[in-house]
């Protein structure tokens, strides 16, 4: 049988998983920080730190839904569980996925509060597998990628399929490599896995254009760069310039 993009990233990070924290951690706490700095520019609309009542409610009653695609361990999800009332992980590794749930269900989080499912939005033959169409699949308040549209073999399907759950007027944003030499950069392990070296602006203003998700688009760089531990040539450390990009689901918008 052929070697898919797909079938090649879930192996990949299926053997990474179970390390996958603690080999990249420094890396990890990193990114987590400049994605909690950047809620504002992100845009959505958070709960408060403050807004949690007693019995674990929110004051003004008002659900704030993420969905992190390509949630790995859950990077993304954790960045911004102070500041949503649910985070919904869907990865096509197994394993990432486990790892995600275990480490939720440590910090004594529910399975409402968060919880990943293992699964695939990309294959084009099936787009909308069973696995993943209940509907508190969809009509999600936010929605992201963390370093993970550069695995994807097509990432304006990618984007589309992911616009598709949102809500009206909901946040969709990614973090990800702004474009680089790609040939001392992934000279590491999941190198066959790296299918696009970078974004550039202009790049990603169309993709989120032509997923309907334009509305308000911004970019900012995170940083002077973002350390990557073991990943450069030879295990080396590397360096990249990462972005922060966003945009707004149009209230018409079908996708």
């Amino acid at each position: 049988m052929t070697e898919t993009t797909a079938s090649k990233n879930q192996q990949f990070f299926n053997e990474q998983a179970s390390s996958y924290d603690t080999r990249h951690q420094k890396t990890i706490d990193q990114l987590i920080a400049h994605i909690q700095k950047r809620k504002d520019f992100i845009g959505a609309r958070w709960v408060a730190d403050d807004d949690e009542n007693d019995d674990g409610s929110h004051a003004d009653g008002k659900p704030v839904r993420f969905l992190d695609y390509a949630c790995g361990t859950g990077l993304v999800s954790r960045a911004l569980a102070p500041y949503t009332t649910q985070c919904v992980g869907i990865d096509i590794s197994e394993n990432m996925v486990a790892s995600y749930n275990a480490r939720a269900q440590n910090q004594g989080l529910s399975k409402d509060e968060m919880h990943a499912y293992q699964g695939n939005l990309l294959n084009k033959e099936d787009p909308n597998p069973s696995s993943l169409s209940s509907a508190d699949l969809f009509n999600f308040d936010v929605a992201a990628v963390g370093l993970g549209a550069h695995h994807f073999e097509d990432p304006d399907f990618a984007a589309r399929q992911i616009a598709a759950r949102l809500r009206p007027g909901g946040v969709f944003f990614i973090v990800d490599f702004l474009p680089h030499d790609h040939v001392d950069g992934h000279a590491h392990k999941a190198a066959h896995t790296v299918t696009h070296h970078g974004f550039s602006e202009e790049r990603v203003r169309e993709m989120f254009t032509a997923a309907g998700v334009g509305k308000g688009f911004a970019m900012v760089e995170m940083g002077s760069g973002v350390v990557f531990a073991g990943m450069g040539k030879d295990g080396k450390e590397m360096e990249r310039r990462v972005f922060l990009a966003r945009g707004e689901k149009e209230s018409g918008s079908c996708l």
